[in-house]
């Protein structure tokens, strides 16, 4: 099949494209950066270099693909900008992708979506992939979609290396040792492989995890693998953390959507319709990841 994907050499994305080569599938990786060009023809993909603003880019490099993988992505420079709204980002670029879809005729699309997308309630900063997915919902129903559904990923965890150099803790406001889920992107692009060859039937959705795991049970894991075994999982005042990251010039929105998603986290909200639609766990395991993050921390 002719796939196009979107999120140029990122977690999920490289290896998705890997995978659906090996496979025998002709790849095109839509990336905004010119230099990533060489490295996407390196690894056997087509690439297209434009950008997600550019509807006209976008319908042309969506012609003639059979599936097309969207997910929506901001340059990390943003979440320092005090203008910036990043739920009117995410909605931007799910317009944009629904008039290139409905302009090209692509009629099978897969979405990388998240935990949370189900609701605006509660669930803090992943309020944007709600809208999202409502956007393209209004898609014409012969297009079918499939909506994935990831938890907290692995490398979400990297945040936390300051934290634990500086202070020889991780700081966040909620923890002990309730589990829950979180996922590699590994059995994300696993996940979307397997399903971009399935029939696309309608509107889906799936969630994806790869292992239920508890913050303390995540501090000892981490802790073991850099040598620190009495590294410990320290919960604030939300208010506090809050008010810390808004004098590190984080943007406010995001801030206080952080909180409030860690908050849901806590105390489960956030993964209320993830319980009422549980996936089998993925491959990669918990341990798995903290000796990549142990690789990080030392080197």
């Amino acid at each position: 099949m002719k796939i196009v994907a979107t999120g140029s050499l990122g977690n999920i994305s490289k290896s998705l494209a890997q995978d659906l080569m090996e496979k025998g599938h002709e790849i095109t990786i839509i990336s905004s950066s010119s230099e990533r060009k060489k490295t996407i023809e390196e690894i056997g993909a087509k690439a297209a270099i434009g950008r997600m603003e550019d509807i006209g880019f976008l319908t042309k490099t969506f012609k003639d693909a059979e599936v097309v993988y969207l997910m929506e992505a901001v340059e990390q420079s943003k979440m320092f900008d005090p203008n910036f709204d990043i739920i009117e980002a995410y909605s931007n670029i799910a317009k944009n992708y629904k008039q290139a879809i409905i302009q090209s005729g692509v009629k099978k699309v897969v979405h990388l979506s998240s935990i949370g997308a189900h609701t605006t309630e509660g669930n803090g900063v992943l309020s944007m992939h709600y809208y999202a997915e409502q956007i393209l919902t209004e898609l014409p129903s012969n297009v079918s979609i499939k909506f994935m559904r990831p938890v907290g990923f692995y490398t979400n965890i990297f945040r936390f290396m300051q934290s634990i150099k500086a202070n020889g803790t991780i700081v966040m406001n909620y923890g002990g040792d309730k589990k829950e889920p979180w996922v590699s992107p590994l059995d994300i692009a696993s996940t979307i492989s397997e399903e971009i060859e399935k029939p696309f039937v309608g509107r889906s959705i799936r969630y994806i995890a790869s292992e239920e795991i508890s913050p303390n049970e995540i501090a000892y894991q981490l802790g073991k693998a850099i040598g620190k075994p009495d590294l410990k999982w320290v919960v604030v005042n939300g208010d506090e953390l809050l008010d810390g990251m808004v004098k590190m010039g984080m943007n406010q929105q995001i801030a206080k959507g952080f909180i409030d998603m860690q908050s849901a986290q806590g105390d489960g909200s956030l993964y209320e319709d993830y319980y009422k639609n549980e996936p089998a766990m993925g491959k990669t395991k918990f341990e798995d990841f903290a000796k990549k993050f142990a690789e990080t921390y030392k080197s």
